[in-house]
């Protein structure tokens, strides 16, 4: 017999979780059901998770699962059978605007999480109906402008929640950053985020490999490591600047990602890492107004960027790179928990809980 409800983890207003069962939707045409089987957590969720403008809704967006139910014209545009096994990207572009229509449709306005009218895995609240938008749940709503890809099936679903964060590596140190043979990369921050750009720059081949963190970080250096980084500073620990001259014998970084939470003072120690001609990318929120050393910048001809997201090329080299078996990314995925535990999940990426972790999974038949 099929079901006709969901359970799902419900973001009630900040910091608050309850679960709540929902009657799945009948489906157009044009749209589709998935049972999830894996949401990963990422670092925004938590950013949301202490935000009003999403509650009430259902969390989650780095989304993997078995298509339910499809419609005929869905089956046609998407180019997958019920039973096929995908991975969604957050984005429900509109399809149509300039950014859409040149393959930038992470920029679509219509799928903006800051546009009030938008509409997004993970952070549509429920009036938005059939109110099932969020990866933190048994069945979600497949909107006809869903964006996925195929999954192989060696790939188990921990691993396979990380095609995101991983597709965020690769966009921004090898797309976005250039990153190759013969180049230095410094990655400001250890967390699963800049783990992916790790793993990025090691498929490109870079010579340089260099995350930088604090003395806490120890076990995720490890991780870094044996990803493929070539040295680990922590920067509460020792001169940053005089590692890196010594790394590159003088020359220094060709580019710099910051993937921290640290305040805007890590822009001006990210742009003293960079070479004449380097390129800064900038991936976190900042809250405040930057000094920004617009000296050195000018001095050193240097490009600072800032990026968001991924593209569908960024993903699919993600999961050829988890299809590959090459690395242990399994390394990277430290927690797996149920709904019922999606609240204390939240607050341990958060660091309001006294655990470590890099990528937290939620498995919603747990």
């Amino acid at each position: 017999m099929s079901a006709t409800s969901t359970l799902a983890a419900v973001m009630t207003s900040p910091r608050q979780t309850e679960l709540r069962e929902f009657p799945l939707p009948d489906i157009p045409p044009d749209a589709g059901l998935l049972r999830v089987v894996a949401t990963g957590i990422c670092g925004s969720d938590w950013g949301k998770y202490l935000s009003t403008q999403f509650s009430p809704c259902i969390l989650g967006h780095e989304i993997v699962g078995y298509i339910e139910k499809l419609g005929d014209v869905a089956r046609y545009r998407w180019g997958v059978k019920e039973g096929d096994y995908v991975a969604l990207e957050e984005y429900l572009p509109c399809g149509h605007c300039e950014y859409c229509r040149t393959g930038e449709y992470r920029s679509c306005l219509e799928t903006d999480h800051f546009n009030p009218e938008g509409v997004r895995y993970g952070s549509t609240p429920l009036r938005v109906k059939p109110s099932l938008y969020g990866g933190y749940s048994q069945y979600l709503y497949m909107h006809p402008r869903t964006v996925l890809h195929p999954l192989p099936s060696t790939v188990p679903p921990p691993i396979a929640a990380m095609a995101l964060p991983l597709g965020n590596g690769f966009q921004w140190a090898f797309l976005d950053g250039g990153i190759g043979p013969g180049k230095t990369i410094v990655i400001l921050g250890p967390g699963q985020q800049g783990l992916g750009c790790v793993v990025a720059a090691k498929v490109a081949g870079a010579d340089n490999i260099v995350v930088v963190g604090l003395a806490r970080d120890a076990s995720r250096f490890d991780t870094a490591r044996k990803l493929g980084a070539t040295h680990t500073l922590a920067i509460d620990e020792e001169d940053v600047l005089t590692r890196i001259k010594d790394v590159t014998g003088g020359s220094m970084a060709d580019l710099v990602i910051e993937v921290t939470s640290a305040g805007p003072e890590i822009i001006n120690g990210g742009l003293s890492l960079l070479k004449k001609r380097g390129q800064m990318l900038c991936t976190a929120w900042k809250k405040s107004a930057v000094p920004l050393d617009l000296d050195r910048l000018i001095r050193y001809q240097a490009n600072l960027r800032g990026v968001r997201g991924h593209s569908y090329e960024s993903v699919e080299l993600a999961i050829n790179t988890m299809k590959s078996e090459t690395f242990p990314l399994e390394l990277i995925s430290t927690h797996v928990v149920g709904l019922k535990d999606v609240d204390r999940a939240l607050k341990i990426v958060g660091g309001e809980a006294n655990e470590k972790s890099i990528h937290i999974t939620v498995e919603p038949w747990k």
